[in-house]
């Protein structure tokens, strides 16, 4: 089976996710600048990290499928699991707008995030698995430090709203720079795959 279908239909599904969140942001009652901060501040914020996450999913899934010739049931099940994480991103996105950062709300928005990230390297490694070991996406991840470093913020920030000044705010706060640190290492361009990508074209 071609990618072509499964690329059009995580496309899709990305798009509603990201439309859902959107629609999740409240209208400022006021016409002021401090009624937007007051009324949609927090929710910009959540908003536009989430919406950066996506972001980063769909740019890396889409590079990770120019690599792939064919896929097979195992790795329509792993991208539905990925789609699955992703598509709680506006549920736990606005619970963590509606609490104002509570400690539940990060912890659960945190786990979101190792779950998405976790069903990621599922669908990358059943992929790598079927092209076997000298398939142009094993060359292209190297030795995948970014993707072995995430799921360590990722853990360290929740850890951190589990554990420290529980009855503040610190350990929270600790947590979402964990996250937003993790949103910025995978925004900077990853060339390796490019590269691949280029040479792989390039050979076809």
């Amino acid at each position: 089976m071609r990618t072509s279908r499964l690329e059009a239909f995580s496309d899709g599904v990305l798009a509603i996710i990201i439309t859902i969140m959107v629609l999740e942001l409240r209208v400022p009652k006021g016409h002021d600048f401090s009624d937007l901060v007051h009324t949609s501040g927090v929710g910009l914020l959540t908003y536009l990290l989430s919406f950066v996450y996506v972001g980063i999913y769909w740019n890396n899934h889409h590079h990770m499928f120019h690599l792939v010739r064919r896929i097979g049931g195992g790795v329509l099940w792993a991208n539905l699991a990925l789609l699955f994480c992703l598509s709680l991103f506006p549920f736990t996105t606005a619970w963590v707008d509606d609490s104002r950062f509570e400690q539940t709300p990060v912890v659960i928005y945190g786990l979101n995030l190792l779950s998405a990230a976790i069903a990621y390297f599922v669908l990358q490694t059943v992929i790598i698995r079927r092209e076997g070991p000298d398939s142009p996406l094993r060359q292209a991840i190297g030795n995948d430090f970014k993707g072995k470093a995430s799921p360590v913020f990722y853990i360290a920030g929740i850890l951190s709203a589990l554990t420290i000044d529980r009855s503040g705010h610190i350990g929270v706060w600790i947590a979402l720079a964990c996250f937003v640190s993790v949103a910025i290492m995978w925004i900077v361009p990853d060339r390796r795959i490019d590269r691949v990508v280029r040479q792989h074209e390039t050979t076809d």
